[in-house]
């Protein structure tokens, strides 16, 4: 078995540019304000390497490692907060007020046949080798530790407040995993948060025993041949590990009662998986867990369109799951797609009509994805005969901006388009930006997105006698829903608080006769534990 050498930014050794660093660091101190123009001019008088330039992450690095070895130099005479300001990248990765650090499973056999589903063997199912997260994850072998240590570090080294982390946990289906690898898998990421909580600002060689790369065989979906099952599954076997991915319910709540009080703590546990594969055993197991929200991929509320797709569930399915999550105060967050094999744009604009005009729905998130045409998804062999053809790009534009105009409220669209690659995408839409499409093409019509996304507060400053309360009420789930949110004059959003009104008690004793606080967020920028930032939404 290979080893594989993770190539890592964290290998910068500040020590050697001290002179370059120290000047670049010198002059922003002395900057009123630094445009892109004015940090561009610095930074070509101090080169890396004398042909490069120094990026913000090792300007960071940098200024954090002339503080420890000069301690007291008025030199540079700039605090971090500020030097922060004015170098983050990405600001928009902690604007929603948390810190969301994604991780993926290993590559593990799924009980779904969706002929539109991706087989990439390298990757758990769904997912593609090539996608940005996917990629991460495949460099460090899925290891959980060192995925969440990584993000952290990532997000630390550019700028961002990681307090308060939202764990994502993607891949395939969660509860089809086996309980002692998932309570293995939440414990080490746990366990990085305590360590970078601690101190640890790097992530070690990589000397694991199982490398995924090593799975060369592809799936070809209109080809006959092994499937993706069977690759994985013989894959698994050959390399199984004896004890090594296990741990204990009594292990992993020990390592999370230690996050409580933790520099840097959980805030939110997200974990997804199919609506055929919940009942009240495994909702109720997964709130032992410690899960929050639930990704739920219901793709179609039409039996016709879930069949022909060979989905593997019914929309009766989804109706109870959804039911049975919100009687357990999850957060649901779904996800459904247009140009499934037998819709048309008419049909996924009635579709997307029922999800929130039928109570047994209601999203609180969602996640749009348009089906796109992978190489091994079963879908090719329906392209190559006709029976299946990508919506036309006005097609597509005319179907989201439908969904978009028609999102209530209180629900949160995260995502328009997955992020897959354009070399991966065989036909259908390769405009990644997609969403600020649909939005230019509300404004045209003289629609309006009346999303959570679209109306969060961002990096707006905030006068917290300036905001009014506004009660939004809806039926879902044979229960009322309660949407209180703190609104700005313009109705930007600055915090909300769903709160469940069940009409019968729950399966759960613990929450039986009880009314339900299912979420509590504060939008803008992440401000940390126990600092407070005037302006911001938080704190």
């Amino acid at each position: 078995m290979r080893a594989v050498d993770v190539v890592s930014a964290y290998a910068f050794d500040p020590a050697r540019y001290e002179p370059e660093l120290r000047g670049i660091l010198v002059e922003l101190s002395e900057c009123a304000e630094v445009q892109p123009a004015v940090l561009g001019r610095i930074l070509r008088r101090y080169p890396k390497d004398g042909r490069r330039f120094f990026s913000k992450s090792e300007l960071l690095r940098g200024y954090r490692y002339l503080q420890r070895s000069n301690p007291g130099d008025r030199g540079l005479d700039l605090d971090e907060r500020l030097l922060i300001e004015r170098l983050r990248m990405k600001p928009v990765r902690t604007q929603s007020g948390v810190a969301p650090v994604t991780v993926l499973t290993k590559p593990h056999p799924c009980p779904g046949r969706c002929i539109f589903c991706p087989s990439d063997v390298q990757m758990p199912k769904s997912y593609l080798s090539n996608e940005p997260g996917a990629r991460r994850a495949a460099q460090h072998q899925f290891d959980p530790w060192r995925q969440t240590l990584s993000r952290l570090l990532a997000l630390h080294q550019t700028g961002h407040d990681v307090d308060k982390v939202e764990l994502i946990i993607l891949g395939g289906t969660w509860s089809h995993y086996p309980e002692s690898y998932q309570l293995w898998f939440l414990k080490r990421c746990f366990e990085a948060l305590e360590d970078f909580g601690r101190g640890m600002r790097e992530v070690p060689p990589l000397q694991a025993e199982v490398d995924y790369r090593d799975l060369e065989r592809q799936v070809v979906g209109s080809d006959p041949g092994p499937t993706y099952n069977q690759v994985v599954r013989a894959f698994a076997a050959e390399r199984a590990r004896s004890s090594v991915e296990r741990a204990t319910g009594e292990e992993l709540a020990a390592v999370q009662q230690r996050n409580e009080s933790a520099a840097v703590r959980c805030i939110g546990l997200v974990v997804e998986t199919r609506p055929d594969r919940l009942d009240q055993e495994e909702v109720e197991r997964i709130r032992r867990l410690g899960a929050t929200k639930v990704q739920i991929g219901i793709q179609s509320l039409d039996d016709e369109v879930l069949r022909l797709n060979r989905r593997g569930h019914d929309v009766a399915a989804t109706r109870r799951a959804m039911a049975l999550l919100r009687e357990a105060g999850f957060k649901i967050h779904a996800h459904w797609m247009p140009n499934l094999y037998g819709s048309s744009p008419e049909a996924d604009i009635a579709d997307f009509s029922r999800l929130f005009s039928d109570p047994a729905f209601r999203p609180d998130e969602l996640k749009i994805y348009p089906c796109s045409l992978i190489e091994s998804a079963e879908l090719m062999a329906y392209h190559r005969d006709g029976r299946w053809q990508p919506y036309r790009y006005e097609q597509l534009l005319d179907v989201l901006a439908h969904c978009l105009a028609a999102t209530p409220r209180y629900c949160r669209v995260t995502r328009v388009i997955r992020d897959i690659p354009g070399t991966d995408i065989v036909a259908g839409n390769r405009v990644t930006n997609f969403r600020q499409v649909v939005d230019a093409e509300l404004i045209e019509r003289s629609w309006q997105s009346r999303d959570i996304r679209a109306r969060e507060i961002g990096d707006l400053e905030v006068a917290p006698e300036e905001l009014r309360l506004r009660e939004t009420g809806y039926q879902a789930s044979d229960g009322r829903e309660v949407f209180l949110e703190k609104v700005t004059a313009e109705d930007r959003l600055a915090a909300f608080l769903r709160l469940r009104l069940p009409a019968q008690a729950s399966f759960l004793g613990e929450l039986a006769d009880c009314a339900i606080i299912r979420e509590v967020h504060v939008y803008g920028r992440v401000v940390g534990l126990g600092d407070r930032s005037r302006g911001r939404a938080q704190h």
